[in-house]
């Protein structure tokens, strides 16, 4: 008797609709976390879609279910991100001068993206995006790492229009922009790790001020969405927090201990993955 009513109550437990989101959400962020940190990346490309599921099926307004997962996908890059930063730190494999040089810029694009966010038309910038990230991953795949790294110096101008487009970019999708600054900062010579630790840094700003503009936009909005504030959704970020950010602890400790060329390929092989979803996306838009 007792074990049946011990098997009746799993069940109950599991057949629970919340209680089956919760665990799903507390899976999504083991991988979330992991690549966050083995790449620099802030885990976006893979929460966005995940929460955009949950968020649906727990019957909230539909005009708002993606404004809200971009938005809580950002408060969940904040504390993963810093956890990258300071464990890549640790290699001394952040270069804070570009952070701060070019951030800025990133963090203009950020919120004039978020500004804009919740009116853009987003089938033609997905389409947009997964070209990009196709272009990039090729880009990394073919790359050869060189035996010693040298930095060329980023001229104003390009930090201005790349940092914008970046974090431009960046707003509406939810995530840190390391698909992106990666291949750039490889390209102008960083090392593979220094260029995912640089990376992370900049995601942190993105995932900052995205958050904010997200958070700030949906309580202008009077959206009134369940458990959140503006487009941030609480639980949803509590639960995600401290599997993601001691995942990204083991992600960041564990690129350093793969081969440059190896992490390089890794990274193009994501993105072409990243950029076949996103190409399906646009062709169910």
């Amino acid at each position: 008797m007792l074990i049946q009513a011990k098997v009746n109550l799993l069940s109950s437990i599991l057949s629970n609709e919340y209680t089956y989101f919760i665990l799903l959400m507390a899976l999504t962020a083991i991988p979330v976390g992991f690549v966050a940190g083995l790449f620099g990346i802030g885990g976006g490309l893979i929460t966005v879609p995940f929460l955009y599921y949950i968020f649906s099926s727990l019957g909230i307004d539909q005009k708002y279910i993606m404004h809200l997962a971009v938005g809580t996908s950002f408060a969940i890059i904040i504390p993963t991100s810093t956890v990258s930063v300071l464990t890549h730190h640790k290699f001394n494999a952040v270069d804070f001068d570009i952070v701060k040089s070019y951030g800025i810029f990133v963090i203009f694009g950020v919120l004039v993206g978020a500004i804009f966010a919740a009116i853009l038309k987003t089938k033609s910038l997905v389409l947009f995006f997964s070209i990009i990230i196709f272009l990039l991953g090729i880009y990394l795949l073919l790359l050869k790492e060189k035996e010693e790294d040298v930095v060329i110096k980023i001229k104003l101008h390009l930090k201005i229009i790349l940092g914008f487009l970046v974090g431009f970019i960046s707003a509406p999708m939810g995530i840190g922009g390391a698909v992106m600054n990666v291949p750039i900062l490889k390209f102008f010579g960083y090392s593979i790790n220094k260029a995912i630790g640089s990376a992370a840094a900049i995601g942190f700003l993105i995932s900052l001020f995205g958050a904010i503009g997200f958070m700030i936009s949906g309580s202008y909005l009077k959206t009134n969405l369940p458990l959140s504030i503006g487009f941030l959704n609480i639980p949803a970020f509590l639960i995600f927090i401290p599997i993601t950010t001691f995942m990204a602890r083991i992600g960041a400790r564990t690129v350093h201990k793969i081969d440059k060329n190896k992490i390089s390929k890794f990274l193009g092989i994501f993105l072409l993955i990243i950029s076949t979803k996103f190409l399906f996306e646009y062709l169910k838009l």
